[in-house]
């Protein structure tokens, strides 16, 4: 089965927009994981425009499933990551002012500093994914980074499967295919619903964990959390 991991970074979006605690983004978590979820994502930003650092530290003693920091690798953020130790590190190129996450590493160009990298986290046993578009030379260039895993940026399937266009997840199943031959585990996230992750699912091989924040959180206002959840992890079976 397929572990759903929930990115909260919209809960905290919420609570920022009030200026107070509430929604609580770790009682949030606690909830999650009651109902089923097998992970919990963040992905704090420089500008901390939703989840903030120090969520990051109060949310350490709450995890008691996966628990994965997603990010861009600037010194703050490994400082944290390093502190922390959670589950798994994801990397993730985001330039400072992104709205979301738009793409994947350039795993060629930047093969250098991603080994740095992902040496340093695994000398501290959290595991490593890193966050790539679906394209069998990036897939390659991520094995010699020596990442645990790679995590498969799903937003252009999405919007394709959203015109009815099921051919779009044919980069993906290649993508994953050579990934299990190299021995690279294979997660993926952005723009994942309960519209399109079953087929998702069942057409990727050895697919380990999906992240996703914007759609559940969103499909949460009209259906409620707990159902929701429930629905995901129905469709991962």
């Amino acid at each position: 089965m397929t572990k759903l991991s929930v990115n909260i970074n919209k809960i905290a979006t919420l609570r920022n927009s009030r200026g107070g605690d509430t929604p609580n983004v770790v009682q949030f978590a606690k909830d999650i994981q009651r109902f089923g979820a097998e992970g919990v994502t963040i992905h704090p930003r420089p500008d901390e425009r939703h989840i903030r650092y120090q969520d990051a530290y109060d949310l350490k003693p709450v995890v008691h499933t996966e628990y994965n920091i997603e990010g861009n690798p600037n010194p703050k953020f490994v400082d944290m990551v390093l502190a922390i130790k959670p589950t798994q590190v994801t990397l993730v190129p985001d330039a400072v002012d992104a709205l979301t996450s738009d793409a994947g590493w350039d795993t060629i160009t930047y093969k250098d500093f991603l080994v740095e990298m992902i040496q340093e986290f695994k000398q501290n046993n959290i595991r490593t994914s890193i966050f790539v578009d679906p394209n069998l030379k990036q897939i390659e260039g991520a094995k010699e980074t020596g990442t645990d895993r790679i995590e498969l940026y799903t937003e252009a399937f999405a919007h394709q499967y959203g015109l009815g266009n099921t051919k779009s997840i044919q980069p993906y199943v290649d993508c994953a295919t050579l990934a299990n031959t190299l021995d690279l585990g294979v997660n993926a996230g952005h723009d994942l619903s309960l519209d399109n992750i079953q087929f998702f699912k069942e057409n990727i091989p050895g697919l380990l964990e999906v992240s996703i924040g914007h759609a559940l959180i969103s499909e949460s206002l009209y259906l409620g959390v707990e159902n929701v959840i429930s629905t995901y992890l129905e469709k991962l079976k």
